[in-house]
């Protein structure tokens, strides 16, 4: 088996880079007397930190599939016609600017709760389908990227095993 040793030590180092701000990010939530309940440890007490919160948000929207994504782009059409960058980095500054502030104090969870407040739990639901269906395929991109990666650095897996070994350690 050929196995290219600095993709190898690169996912080593991203990996313990992301435990290592875990740790430090779980340290420094302040621990409470009583037991935290779900929504508190799913915001994080609504007070994560500027250096967390943009590592969260870089974790979560460049993920590999991104990564893949935007390198195939743009060898493939070139830089002009590769948009993912720009639109991601358009929405997130007008995301932050228009609707962070008001969804928050509102205490809003989730992106479908103003329309479900508005619009009543029936229509709350319809729109989760949709939304339902983004995760199903960002995960499928995600661990479509992950196998890649996975068969770049171990040249004799293909990538179908990859994806499947990926899918396995992941879920």
């Amino acid at each position: 088996m050929v196995v290219h040793a600095g993709g190898l030590v690169a996912i080593v180092i991203f990996y313990i880079a992301i435990l290592l701000v875990g740790i430090w990010a779980g340290r420094k939530q302040k621990s409470s007397e009583k037991s935290p309940d779900t929504e508190e440890i799913m915001l994080a007490g609504r007070n994560i930190g500027l250096l967390v919160g943009i590592f969260t948000m870089t974790a979560t929207w460049v993920g590999g599939a991104y990564i893949n994504g935007t390198a195939e782009q743009v060898f493939s059409t070139g830089l002009i016609a590769c948009q993912a960058p720009l639109g991601y980095a358009i929405s997130l500054v007008v995301g932050g600017l228009l609707f962070a502030r008001p969804m928050r104090n509102a205490g809003y969870v989730t992106m479908l709760d103003p329309f479900q407040r508005k619009y009543g739990q029936r229509m709350g639901g319809l729109l989760f389908i949709p939304a339902l269906l983004g995760e199903v395929f960002w995960s499928a991109a995600i661990l479509s990227a992950l196998g890649a990666t996975i068969s770049v650095i171990f040249t004799d897996i293909s990538t179908t095993t990859s994806v499947v070994i990926s899918g396995r350690n992941r879920f």
